[in-house]
């Protein structure tokens, strides 16, 4: 089966492009968005519109296969490749890209997808953003050919050993962190509720005591409203690094305040992503590191989820490497190439390290869809639902593409 055009068409994802070096100066709040000047190349305003493009493979049987470019909320910050606007990017993949897709023969996802994941224009990369998208559409492409589900493909060409089923399904809750969690229990998430703790003094307490009293509150909640014992949902939150902003970066600080989140959470289980920033990738490793020993020393039953400075596929295999975090979060758009997602997926399970296929509220249903296959075709511990932070909606994207999956793997 082979490729015979690529069709382009510019879309929306499931949330906003924000200019983070603009909020961090100081742009203030209006409403849903932010007043001030942005400050990032490309933006024209603090909070905007987030892009895609979806990529559209025809095959010689007239099937159509895609997959969609999107980018992270923070675009252009942290190092990443600039603010990823579709006028932009089109034309670079119908030059660049589609004429050395035409007439490709459609036999092997994972071979295909290193080259275009590798693949340069004046001597760089494509943005992550193209590489993502390209690469999911090629995956799409191949199991269409072979009328197999996208995971079965995954599955087959890394030699997984794992049985496609069900992945744990993590939800986020933005900053609707009460009123999110009664959706949550009510569709019976996994895992949750992300909780956007990214403020001191408005959300974690200076002593840490506002956090403390909402993991005792959502404790309380999820005993109030579950219709069954059996549901124990697993408790994640992302803490944006203001635990160590609070407890002066100490380790024997951090992990006493840690033991008493453990405490509030009982009887559900705990994990604290992102407890520290120290805006240094090796320096971020040795103090996760640390503070991961610290609670493994002491007996303290909370999972450290590393995220900071843990973007790109080598920055997987360090973190797992020197054991920073018990679970990494493998954030999908920032690794470009879907191929790379897998290859995380299994470093991280191979190295006893929990694997959370993520990615950002940023995205839209399509690469949702397809790093949800990967996820359950690699064994993932967790699964993010995305895009978008209304809950209901990345929710029921994963969750029925889970389901379809299953349904269909089972049939064979």
């Amino acid at each position: 089966m082979k490729i015979i055009d690529v069709v382009c068409s510019a879309g929306r994802t499931g949330f906003y492009f924000d200019d983070q070096r603009a909020i961090k100066k100081g742009a203030g709040h209006d409403g849903f968005t932010y007043v001030g000047e942005p400050v990032t190349d490309g933006f024209t305003s603090v909070r905007q519109a987030g892009e895609s493009i979806s990529v559209m493979l025809i095959l010689e049987d007239g099937q159509v296969a895609y997959g969609d470019c999107a980018a992270v909320q923070y675009s252009g910050a942290g190092g990443r490749d600039p603010l990823f606007l579709a006028k932009d990017f089109i034309p670079v993949i119908e030059k660049e890209i589609a004429p050395k897709l035409i007439g490709r023969e459609l036999e092997s996802f994972k071979a295909l997808a290193e080259e275009f994941d590798k693949m340069q224009i004046d001597g760089k990369r494509l943005h992550t953003a193209i590489r993502y998208g390209v690469t999911q559409a090629i995956l799409d492409a191949v199991a269409k050919a072979k009328k197999v589900t996208m995971a079965e493909i995954i599955r087959d060409e890394y030699n997984t050993g794992v049985k496609i089923d069900r992945v744990p399904i993590f939800t986020q809750s933005g900053d609707d962190r009460y009123a999110n969690v009664d959706k949550m229990i009510i569709k019976g998430s996994d895992v949750m509720p992300h909780a956007l703790i990214n403020n001191v003094e408005e959300k974690l307490g200076t002593k840490g005591e506002k956090l403390y009293e909402y993991i005792k509150w959502m404790s309380n909640r999820v005993r109030e409203l579950r219709t069954s014992e059996d549901y124990n949902p697993i408790f994640h939150i992302d803490v944006y690094g203001t635990i160590g902003i609070a407890f002066n970066y100490d380790t024997k600080a951090m992990a006493d305040y840690i033991a008493t989140l453990e405490e509030a959470a009982k009887p559900f289980k705990l994990r604290i992503e992102g407890p520290m920033d120290v805006e240094d990738r090796e320096k971020q490793v040795e103090a996760l590191a640390a503070l991961t020993a610290e609670l493994e020393n002491r007996g303290i039953n909370v999972e450290l989820v590393a995220d900071e400075w843990c973007n790109t596929l080598e920055d997987v295999k360090l973190f797992a490497d020197k054991k920073a975090g018990h679970m990494l979060q493998i954030k999908t758009p920032d690794l470009g190439g879907v191929n790379n997602i897998a290859e995380a997926i299994l470093y991280c399970n191979e190295k006893g390290i929990g694997s959370y296929c993520g990615g950002t509220c940023n995205e839209t249903n399509r690469s949702a869809e397809v790093t949800t296959n990967i996820a359950m075709a690699c064994g993932a511990t967790q699964c993010l639902a995305k895009p978008g932070m209304g809950v209901d909606e990345g929710y029921m994207i994963v969750n029925n593409e889970m389901n379809r999956v299953v349904a269909l793997v089972n049939r064979r």
